[in-house]
């Protein structure tokens, strides 16, 4: 693969990547404004940690994509780690209209595990074509994992709000 057409396709992951933020981030324009609202557990982050730290692993989830993309194009194995990469990406959007634009606890609580297991099937077939990809998701896993525990509590101190 000629390095143009590899950096063109950091570029389209990059985009991708980015577009699917900003997809969530009009479903949750109003997160900070609502967040400091709810009642929350003692262990919630700042509503300024938010962003950097969602800039940081959607760059990471793109260039995984890149890398793995980069191993055969979409195909065979490939195209079924990147099938459930764009999986994953879905899942993440919806959660923050789910939560934040519709104030469905419930359902986004139920959501966001779904999204667990869609990040936890896209990390063990990363593993399998590129390892550094696999590592790369790691850090989204497990603050999913923690915004899994924070959106489960939330929903418990808020009845009536979500």
């Amino acid at each position: 693969m000629s390095i143009m057409k590899q950096f063109f396709g950091l570029l389209v992951w990059l985009l991708l990547s980015f577009v699917v933020a900003a997809i969530g981030g009009i479903g949750s324009a109003n997160a900070p404004v609502f967040y400091q609202e709810l009642q929350l557990p003692s262990w919630a982050p700042p509503t300024w940690l938010f962003g950097p730290v969602w800039t940081a692993l959607y760059t990471m989830m793109a260039v995984a994509a890149w890398l793995v993309w980069r191993q055969d194009g979409f195909r065979g194995k490939t195209k079924t780690a990147l099938v459930l990469n764009g999986v994953q990406l879905v899942l993440n959007t919806l959660w923050s209209w789910l939560f934040f634009a519709w104030y469905l606890g419930a359902v986004s609580f139920i959501e966001i595990c779904l999204l667990w297991c869609a990040i936890s099937a896209t990390v063990v077939s990363y593993w399998r074509l590129h390892k550094a990809a696999a590592l790369l998701l790691i850090p989204y896993w497990l603050w999913v994992t923690f915004a899994a525990g924070l959106s489960y509590s939330i929903w418990q101190l808020n009845p009536g709000v979500l």
